[in-house]
C-alpha cells in the first residue's frame, strides 16, 4: 500500500541540502492538484564529466506499492550515456529494478542516478549504440557527451536560473523558488502566483 506519510516526509526532508547534493525534487502538479505519485526530480551533471554543468531532469513515478516496490525513474533531458536510454530515456540500474530495498530512499536514488553519470558500466548497457562508442572511441564518446550535455541539459537550465534569480531578488527563498519553478515546469508567472499565495 502506498504510504502518503513517508513520502510526504521525504520531499520536505529532500531539498534541504540541494545546494550541496546537487539534486532535488518536486510535486507535479496536476490538473487535480499536487499529486504525491507523480514527482520530478533534478541532478547537476557531477563534475569532472562530459555532465559537468548540466541539469538533468527526471521524470518519478511512485508504484502503489512504494515504498516495497522501487520508483519508476526516467530521464527526460536526453543524456548521451551507455546505461541511459538515448531515444526514451530509460535507465539500466539496479537499485531501480531487483536491489531496490525499502530502506532506501528517493535522494537515495537520484544520487545513485548522479554516480552512475560519473561511473558508467558500458559492460551492461541500456544504449547498445552508445556502449560500444564508448568502449571502442571514448574520445568520440566524450565529445558526444558533452554536445548533448550542452544541447539538451544546460540550455534549460540558464533560463531557469536567470526565473531563479529574479523570484529571489523579489525576496522568495532560493529553495522554495527552485522548488515551485520545478513543480510548475519553469512557468515563471505561475510560479510567482504559488509563491505569493502561500
Amino acid at each position: 500500500m502506498f504510504d502518503t506519510s513517508r513520502v510526504q516526509k521525504e520531499v520536505v526532508e529532500f531539498n534541504r541540502d540541494t545546494a550541496i547534493s546537487g539534486v532535488s525534487i518536486a510535486l507535479y502538479d496536476g490538473a487535480g492538484g499536487a499529486d504525491l505519485t507523480h514527482l520530478c526530480g533534478t541532478i547537476s551533471g557531477p563534475v569532472g564529466t562530459p555532465y559537468e554543468g548540466g541539469i538533468f531532469v527526471i521524470d518519478i513515478q511512485l508504484p502503489s506499492g512504494y515504498p516495497f516496490e522501487p520508483p519508476k525513474m526516467q530521464f527526460v533531458t536526453r543524456v548521451w550515456h551507455p546505461n541511459i536510454s538515448s531515444q526514451n530515456g530509460a535507465i539500466c540500474l539496479d537499485i531501480l529494478k531487483d536491489q531496490w530495498s525499502p530502506a532506501l530512499t528517493l535522494k537515495t536514488a537520484l544520487l545513485s542516478l548522479q554516480a552512475l553519470l560519473s561511473t558508467p558500466a558500458p559492460d551492461d548497457p541500456q544504449d547498445a549504440v552508445v556502449a560500444q562508442q564508448y568502449l571502442r572511441d571514448y574520445r568520440k564518446f566524450l565529445g558526444t557527451a558533452r554536445h548533448w550535455t550542452e544541447t539538451f541539459a544546460k540550455s534549460a537550465s540558464v533560463g531557469f536560473d536567470e526565473k531563479v534569480k529574479k523570484l529571489v531578488e523579489m525576496g522568495f527563498p532560493e529553495d522554495i523558488v527552485r522548488s515551485v519553478l520545478e513543480g510548475v515546469k519553469g512557468d515563471e508567472n505561475m510560479a510567482l502566483e504559488k509563491l505569493c499565495s502561500g
